[in-house]
């Protein structure tokens, strides 16, 4: 019978006959060595969403809404090609969301900010 050897380190593996690491740590690096370029992506995914979230939460909403223009949105850094989900509603108007903020577009690049409740 064959000796199992880390997966990571090829230190021989002692206890459980699953195991495949000889410790955490190897775990944890073998792991982030097989999921790098994916976790690139999406760590800087989650970085634009939490950027724009941050943008439209600093925004004062009074009784759930506000008005502001495209260009304070631009000028504090939003990104409008990052949104979590869209909602249209029945009169065809499409609200585009960062989790629980959203936004709408009126005329000449005003915006309404809301908060899903």
């Amino acid at each position: 019978m064959s000796e199992k050897k880390c997966l990571e380190c090829g230190d021989v593996l002692v206890g459980r006959i699953d195991k495949k690491y000889c410790s955490d740590h190897c775990r944890n690096a073998y792991n982030n060595r097989l999921n790098k370029d994916s976790k690139n992506l999406v760590r800087n995914i989650n970085n634009r969403l939490r950027k724009n979230y941050r943008i439209l939460d600093s925004f004062p909403l009074k009784e759930g809404k506000t008005r502001t223009t495209k260009m304070r949105l631009m000028d504090k850094g939003f990104d409008f090609e990052y949104i979590t989900n869209l909602y249209t509603t029945k009169k065809g108007s499409t609200y585009y969301f960062v989790y629980d903020l959203g936004y709408l577009l009126l005329d000449n690049d005003n915006y309404i900010i809301v908060k899903r409740e």
